[in-house]
């Protein structure tokens, strides 16, 4: 049995007083404060985050439970002394101390990262994990700090995409790179030449990372670098950046060439359509789970 090596301050608060309470208890020198919805599992359970694009339902939970991590009992006990006699705890509950088990955190992270198959000979692999048997083409990416690590339904599509569309010889760009996996798979497949860009340095520096970790050869830089066109051009980024950069993601696409357009829910369609209808024909191409991805090819 693992040993208690932590105390967590367990309080129940209002939504108006989350952020308050949250600040003193980083004031009274608490390790981390984490924040849930207390009425989380109930009838009363308040859905925060919206879709994509769209504003979220909530600012914040009707009844929030904050706990504050803590080295000893006492510290905990004193810092719950101290928020009992401030007016801004009025509305708030101490609903007591729980112990912490001392934490493999990061066997424990790990043990949330499985592999992901994209097809059946084709899959995504944390470092940590041996490939699947019957796996002939593996990346290998561990989750970071850049988005993109084959969980996501959008990855997913783009990658499969990628897989069955015959990448030899050909010329890509991944626009909007995060980690950088979709850049991976196409020089997996045979590109002859793979470009990335990002508008974040730390996503540029990952995808860098990734690309040496599995042997590939991509050129990874800030979207300014982009000066070619390119025989396949992949963006997976949300649907309203990608109708801003309609104009941009056509230009760069070569004669005969493909578009690949991913992040767009299945309500969106049509408004991607119109936005690209002055230089390619978009179709949906697949679905997964409410997202699709959508392609055209240059004639």
């Amino acid at each position: 049995m693992q040993s208690a090596r932590w105390v967590e301050l367990v309080l129940r608060v209002p939504e108006a007083r989350v952020e308050t309470v949250s600040d003193a208890l980083q004031a009274l020198d608490a390790l981390s404060v984490t924040v849930e919805d207390a009425d989380a599992d109930t009838e009363a359970e308040q859905a925060l985050f919206g879709e994509p694009g769209l504003p979220p339902p909530a600012a914040g939970w009707r009844h929030s439970r904050v706990a504050a991590l803590f080295d000893t009992p006492a510290q905990a006990r004193e810092a719950a002394a101290l928020l009992q006699v401030q007016d801004f705890f009025a509305d708030s509950v101490i609903e007591g101390l729980r112990p912490v088990a001392d934490t493999d955190w990061v066997r424990l992270t790990q043990s949330q990262f499985e592999p992901v198959p994209i097809t059946a000979d084709f899959w995504i692999v944390p470092s940590w994990h041996e490939p699947p048997a019957g796996a002939h083409t593996v990346i290998r990416l561990d989750p970071g700090l850049a988005f993109g690590t084959g969980t996501h339904p959008t990855t997913r599509m783009c990658l499969r995409w990628i897989a069955t569309h015959g990448m030899a010889g050909r010329r890509v760009l991944d626009y909007g790179c995060g980690s950088g996996i979709l850049a991976i798979a196409a020089a997996k497949f045979g590109a002859s030449a793979v470009d990335a860009v990002d508008i974040d340095p730390a996503a540029v520096a990952a995808t860098q990372a990734n690309a040496a970790a599995n042997a590939v050869n991509v050129r990874a830089g800030l979207p300014e670098a982009v000066n070619a066109t390119y025989d396949v051009v992949l963006a997976n980024i949300l649907a309203t950046p990608l109708k801003v950069l309609a104009p941009l993601l056509c230009a760069q696409v070569a004669s005969t060439g493909h578009l690949v357009l991913a992040g767009i829910l299945e309500r969106q369609a049509d408004e991607l359509r119109a936005a690209y209808a002055p230089w390619v024909t978009l179709q949906v191409h697949d679905a997964v789970d409410g997202w699709i991805l959508m392609t055209a090819q240059r004639t």
